[in-house]
């Protein structure tokens, strides 16, 4: 008869004793028998190069350095920046093959933003033409939902929802100057789609900034399900919102919604930053600084209060 210690118990197999551990009890230890080649390079860069960086955060700023020029922007960086720099540096020639993996990494998400791009720009060249025709009727001259040249300032209706706010779309003088180009406008100069309405004040351009159906109606295109924009959910899969946990509107996402938008009512052929027709870089920007600047806090609460109004299946 064997005398087993409370919470363990030994039992004979193939002619040898084991000793089985409680669930409340350390088992026996294991010895790592392979280290990871990042673990071991990484003892040099502890000892040769900086003992105590916080390199999660070396890695985050070390990218963002590189991808605003890395070493050739040294001279414009602070002191702490720039050897944070440096150290980041000893570290990619430390580790064989980390600046390749980061690089490779960069690559797959450009590819994945580039991909949501094409997906949306794709989606709502057709739809926002249904939107923007009025019940019943039809817009004269036809814009093909599969064209983009017929758009822009070269037609009435999207011609008026893209005159800069401040500017008369019914004034014929303007409407040929842009028109013809004679009135280039900057990305950063608002077009009248964004606010309430389609109506711009100048006493107070907060006032329904932000706010056009168009716009809701492109966020639940994008985020939601083509289907959710007439509030028929018929979507057989779901949306981007709830495969990606998004549960709430986010500044950035207005943004985003805001400048595919005005890239779709425009006659530019592709979506780039190099696109000197929407201009889609600075006006994405513009509206960015917007919504991120302390000054407007009030202002910006209000309107995502506003959005997370609408049912958006998040």
């Amino acid at each position: 008869m064997s005398s087993n210690s409370e919470g363990s118990s030994s039992q004979t197999v193939n002619g040898q004793k084991c000793t089985c551990s409680g669930g409340l009890e350390l088992g026996p230890r294991k010895k790592l028998t392979t280290q990871d080649p990042l673990v071991h390079c990484s003892h040099h860069f502890g000892q040769a190069v900086h003992a105590f960086c916080n390199v999660p955060t070396l890695l985050t700023n070390g990218i963002i350095l590189l991808s605003e020029g890395g070493s050739d922007t040294l001279e414009l960086l602070t002191v702490d920046k720039r050897k944070e720099f440096v150290a980041f540096w000893e570290l990619l020639q430390v580790v064989p093959g980390l600046e390749e993996e980061i690089v490779e990494i960069g690559k797959l998400i450009q590819e994945g933003i580039n991909g949501a791009h094409v997906d949306d720009t794709k989606g709502m060249k057709g739809a926002i033409i249904d939107w923007i025709t009025p019940k019943g009727q039809s817009l004269s001259p036809h814009i093909p939902c599969n064209m983009k040249s017929g758009r822009g300032f070269n037609h009435e209706c999207t011609g008026a929802l893209l005159c800069p706010a401040g500017l008369d779309w019914t004034n014929i003088q303007t409407r040929m100057k842009l028109m013809n180009g004679e009135i280039q406008v900057p990305g950063d100069q608002w077009p009248v789609f964004l606010y309430a309405g389609y109506t711009y004040d100048l006493d107070d351009p907060w006032n329904g900034l932000l706010h056009s159906g168009l716009l809701v109606s492109a966020y639940k295109h994008i985020f939601t399900s083509p289907s959710s924009v007439d509030q028929e959910l018929k979507a057989t899969c779901s949306g981007n919102a709830c495969i990606h946990s998004m549960h709430c509107v986010t500044k950035a996402s207005i943004t985003y919604v805001a400048t595919q938008t005005c890239f779709s009512l425009a006659s530019a052929q592709v979506f780039s930053c190099m696109d000197l027709i929407t201009d889609s870089e600075r006006f994405d920007s513009s509206i960015r600084e917007l919504l991120d600047d302390p000054d407007e806090s009030d202002e910006v609460d209000q309107l995502i209060t506003w959005w997370n109004r609408f049912d958006y299946d998040l």
